[in-house]
Parts: structure tokens; sequence; C-alpha cells
């Protein structure tokens, strides 16, 4: 029995498939890719495939036509919506490429390739990923299906090995498939031709997408694992360090088998570590191991082919990460005053645990503290935790500064209107009053104050740390006496008539003098009855201190109405009008003039004005003319001869 019988007998074995041995991926152990055939990545279209490698026509737009294909990073819409969009390549690359075929009428290859540099009388797994895109409702439900047929041919067109795919079935939605099979390279053939034969005809279906075309060594089982670990992966933090034993074990399939261990460094090329070609390597990580993710595989082959990675197969990795410990930057809102809120906050994690003064514990990357007093200066500290679980011990420093005690010589004061007084604050080292109204000055600790109404100052003290606090003061204003005791007065003797005297001022009190024919001294409307002229004084007294005003009232007391017969018009300044004074002491009367003629040349009606011996602008000629005075409070009528002497 060959060694690729052998191989594929114990292949089937582990996997309990069926003996169609060209119908199957490896069951085995692969090693890494030798070809990987990905189409690139990019913008819409991808690059033209060269002439060698395919038959079929290339466009550049998108849902090409019978027996033409295409290079895409999607595709979508195509032909009314009949074909699956594809949003991304079969990794979900959204800027990986794929080749979108559409078959031709006549069943042909769509795809050749030759690959070079196997090893020969090795084991390959060859495999394809494919997409039947067309949707299983399109063309009546009856869409024709792709049916590849695979061929690994010698160079001189012989064939090594095919499998057939069967019909790709239609789906729902766009399904990616792996086809593929395991070959066995001949002794003595190293470059091999792949071929990818489409058995079903072009018309309505038949549309397929093609990715990541892969050749890999095949051979035994390789396991691997960690002494003393379940997992194939060990968490670590930077720091702690380890030591550490990988075991392999490889199962029966090779005549010969030849080990290395390989490590490889954050996803990097594998590379081979002198002398570790037993079934377990030992290695130790000190603490001070620069943070990555160092990985460990046991890799197998033939001995004779050992020398060449294409010949090889490789255990499932095991990995240790070391994570770096978070970088923190703890940062406060210190210094702060008393009574302020404090801040705390950190970065560089996802888990934040706080502790301090006063047995404060918290939790986030952000926590506040309120109404913060100097006893709670100091330093606080932080646990911040990053996502691989390592931790990190940061902390700051806290102060805390004490408010200065604002204090003022007095909260309340009062002043009289137009006065000033000093205000005086003390307890910091700046000051600043609000507002500034009526202020000699608003950043001083005694400003001048002289406001012109009542008024609330506040004084905001500062000390040297900016810390602050506000004091406040009230200025009332008091407003001074005023006295009015109003308009003369008129009156016929034995009358009485009312004083309309009137008082401002805060808190005054008023009174009349003399005290003499007066009903009421302290009331500021008496009724007054003088048998003679006489002034009244009215005399305002601000209880508050805030002085005395003084005004005064003249009573006219007339006999009887006097009417004067004869006045000299002259413009001499002496008697030139006719003017009946008593009068005035009456509220409803008339007065009226008539020439010699009955004419009414002058008149008047509870208003005493003079008359200056004019009518309508024209002097009146010297003579004698009627007067009628009518009283109507006391029904009397006067009458009488007037004379004009010019």
């Amino acid at each position: 029995m060959t060694l690729f019988a052998r191989f594929a007998v114990i292949l089937l074995t582990l996997s309990g498939l069926p003996a169609v041995i060209h119908a199957q991926l490896c069951q085995g152990s692969l090693g890494d890719p030798l070809v990987n055939i990905t189409f690139g990545a990019g913008t819409n279209p991808g690059p033209q495939l060269t002439a060698a490698t395919t038959s079929y026509q290339f466009v550049s737009t998108d849902c090409p036509g019978d027996g033409f294909y295409t290079v895409r990073s999607n595709t979508a819409n195509c032909f009314g919506s009949s074909w699956h969009n594809l949003a991304t390549d079969h990794t979900g690359d959204p800027n990986g490429y794929f080749m979108l075929v559409n078959a031709s009428f006549q069943p042909s290859a769509f795809y050749l390739d030759t690959v070079k540099g196997l090893c020969s009388g090795t084991t390959y797994e060859f495999a394809a990923w494919v997409v039947n895109v067309l949707k299983s409702s399109a063309c009546n439900a009856n869409g024709i299906q792709p049916n590849l047929t695979f061929t690994i041919e010698r160079t001189d067109g012989s064939v090594i090995q095919t499998y057939s795919t069967g019909n790709i079935s239609n789906q729902s939605s766009p399904v990616w498939q792996q086809w593929g099979f395991f070959f066995a390279t001949p002794v003595g053939v190293s470059d091999i031709v792949l071929r990818i034969f489409n058995n079903s005809p072009g018309g309505c279906g038949n549309d397929l997408a093609l990715d990541d075309i892969t050749f890999r060594p095949c051979g035994p089982q390789l396991t691997s694992s960690i002494t003393g670990n379940s997992s194939p992966a060990v968490n670590l933090c930077e720091g702690t360090g380890g030591s550490f034993t990988f075991n392999g074990a490889l199962s029966a399939g090779f005549n010969n088998p030849s080990l290395q261990w390989q490590q490889s460094l954050n996803g990097g090329a594998w590379t081979d570590i002198p002398g570790a070609t037993a079934t377990s390597y030992s290695t130790t990580f000190p603490a001070n191991t620069a943070p990555a993710i160092y990985s460990f595989r046991l890799s197998a082959a033939e001995a004779g082919n050992m020398s060449s990675a294409k010949c090889r197969v490789a255990s499932p990795a095991l990995t240790i990460t070391i994570a770096a410990n978070p970088v923190t930057n703890a940062a406060t809102n210190s210094p702060l005053c008393e009574n302020e809120t404090l801040t705390l906050t950190a970065g560089g994690g996802t888990i934040y645990q706080w502790s301090g003064i006063n047995g404060l514990v918290g939790m986030g990357s952000s926590i506040s503290v309120n109404n913060v007093q100097v006893a709670q200066s100091g330093k606080y500290y932080v646990l911040v935790t990053n996502a691989a679980g390592c931790t990190h011990l940061d902390s700051v420093m806290v102060t805390v500064n004490a408010n200065p005690v604002a204090s003022v010589s007095f909260t309340d004061a009062a002043i009289c209107e137009g006065d000033m007084i000093q205000l005086q604050s003390n307890g910091g080292g700046t000051y600043q009053w609000q507002p500034a109204n009526g202020l000699s000055s608003a950043v001083v600790a005694d400003p001048v104050a002289s406001p012109a109404d009542t008024i609330d100052y506040s004084v905001v003290v500062t000390n040297q740390f900016s810390c602050r606090d506000t004091a406040w003061v009230t200025v009332n204003v008091i407003e001074r006496p005023e006295a009015d005791a109003g308009p003369d007065k008129y009156i016929i003797k034995n009358n009485s008539v009312q004083l309309p005297g009137s008082a401002t001022g805060q808190n005054v009190s008023y009174s009349w003098s003399p005290a003499v024919f007066i009903n009421d001294i302290t009331s500021l409307q008496p009724v007054v009855t003088p048998p003679h002229d006489t002034t009244y004084v009215l005399t305002v007294i601000s209880e508050e201190g805030c002085g005395t005003a003084v005004d005064s009232v003249h009573v006219f007391v007339y006999a009887d109405v006097y009417v004067p017969t004869a006045f000299t018009p002259n413009n001499d300044g002496k008697n030139d009008t006719w003017f009946i004074p008593a009068l005035t002491a009456y509220s409803v009367y008339t007065v009226s003039v008539y020439n010699r003629y009955g004419e009414l040349i002058f008149h008047i009606k509870n208003a005493n004005v003079p008359w200056d011996g004019t009518y309508k602008g024209a002097s009146q000629p010297a003579g004698a003319y009627v007067y009628v005075v009518e009283l109507k409070d006391e029904k009397r009528l006067l009458k009488g001869i007037l004379m004009i002497v010019r």
C-alpha cells in the first residue's frame, strides 16, 4: 500500500466518512497555505485576470453577461435583482475582491492556474469558496445550477485527481460554501495545473462567485496543549512572567516523521525554534517580557521534506498573551475651595475602583464628592483595570483650601436722603461689592456709600487661594421731610376756609402755628376762621432725625366786597386796572361791565381777573360805565357806576 493510500485510510478512519477519498477536505492537520488566491482588495472594479487564467472575457462593470466575468468587492441589483446582493467577499471584508462569473452557454473551464514548488510525494488539500448568486425564486424557480469539476493535472495534461461538486443549489439568501479535496503529488512532481470546469450550460442561471483558492499540506493529526492548562491560550499581565511547557502529539501517517516547534510574534511569520525538535518544548517568560501575543505550534513532515515549509503540517497554535498594564491618567479639579464639588477622573481602562480620605469608595471613570472640606485634602487612589484584566494603581493629590470668613461692621444701617455712610468689610485679600450704585469704589474693603434709595449691598471676599465668602449690608435711605402749606386763601370775615397742606417723608410729624382760629393744629388740612389777615405756618419734622421742613400760607380776610368806582388805565403804573380783591373769597360769581349803549364790554365768571379798560383790544373812552356783580353763594347783586378817567 502506498503512503498516500495509507494516509487516506487514516483520514477516513478519523473522520468516519465513506471511502471516496477525493470528495472530502483534509481531516488531519494542515500546513500554511502555499497558494492563497484572494483576488486582492480595493475599490471596484478589481484587476483583470491574466489571459492564461481564464478564457472568459473581462468586464469592468457589475453584472457580467453570459461568458463574461468581473472582479468585484460587492455586487447589487443584477438582472432585475434576480441575483443575490453581495456586500463583502467570503471573509466579510467589504473591500475584499471575488471573481463574479456568468457561465458561457457551453460547458467550459473558466479558471486555470499553474501551481509551482510543491513537494513531491506529499499530500495536499485543495479548497475554494463558491456561492450560487442566483436567487431560488429566479427563472421561475427553475434556474440552472452551477456544477463544477476541480481537476489537478501534471503540466503535461495527465490527471492526478478530480473532484465534482455536483449541482450547487440556489438559496433564499447567499451562502458561501467551501469545496475541495486532498491529493498526493507523485514522486518527482512539484508543479501542477488547477482547472475549474463548469459542467452546466449557460442561460437562465449558472451564475457564481469564486473566492479564496488555497493549497495546503495535509498530513496526520497534530495536537498541542499547555501543561496544566485546559485552554490553548494563557493570558498574563505585564510584569508577571511565568514558565510553560508545550506538548504535541502526532498520529500515525508519516513513515519517518520529523518534528519542529515554531513561534510567531503578534501574528507574524512562523519561525523555527532552534533545537526544539521533541514532542514537548519548555520556555520561560521573564517578568520584564514585553507585552505581545506569543504563539507556538508543532510542525511535522517526512524527515526528507522537513527543510521545506511547503511540506509541513502544523498543530493548532498555542498562545501566551502578555497584555500591557493600563496606562492611566488620574486627574482632579484640585485645588478647590471648601463646599465645592471635588471631581476625580481617570482613563486608560474599563473598570475604575476609587478609594481615599474618610473612607471614600467609588466606581467609574469619573466620580464626584460634594461639599468637600479641608479635612478631605490628601491622596486618592484609583485601581484601573483594562479589557485584558490587567491593573494599575494610580493616585492623585487633592488640596481643599479654607474659605475666608467675610464680615462687615454692620448689617443694617439708616441714613438720611442725600447723606453718606462708610461701609466696612474684612476677612480676605480682595473685595468686590455689588451693586456698585452709590459707592465710591466697588473694589475696596471700606467704600463710602451714598445711595439714592434703600439698597442691599453684597461684598464678596476672596483670599489668596481664590476662595470666596459673601456678606450683606442693607442701607436704608430715609426720605427727608417736605412741607407744602398750599396757596394763599381769601375769605369774608366770619367765614371759614380749609388749608390744603401736604407733607412727605418717612416717619414724620406735623403741626400748624399759630394755634389760633384753627380747629386742629395736627391735621394736614385744618379749617381756620381768622378775624383778620393771618399767616399760618406748617412745620414737618422727621422722627428719624432727617431735619425739619416749613411752609406758610396767608389767609386774607375781607370785611365785605368793596367795588372800586373808578380807575385810570393810562399805563403810569398807578390804578391802571379795575380789580375787586374780595371776589377771591367766593367760589361762584360773575362780573359784567356795560357801556352807555348797553353793550357788554367786560365779563368774568368764577375767575377773579382785573380789567384793563379795553374791549376787543381797543381802549375804551373816559366816562361812566355800569357794573353788575352777582354773588351767587350769597344770592347778592351789586350794581353801580364805574368811571374811566384818562
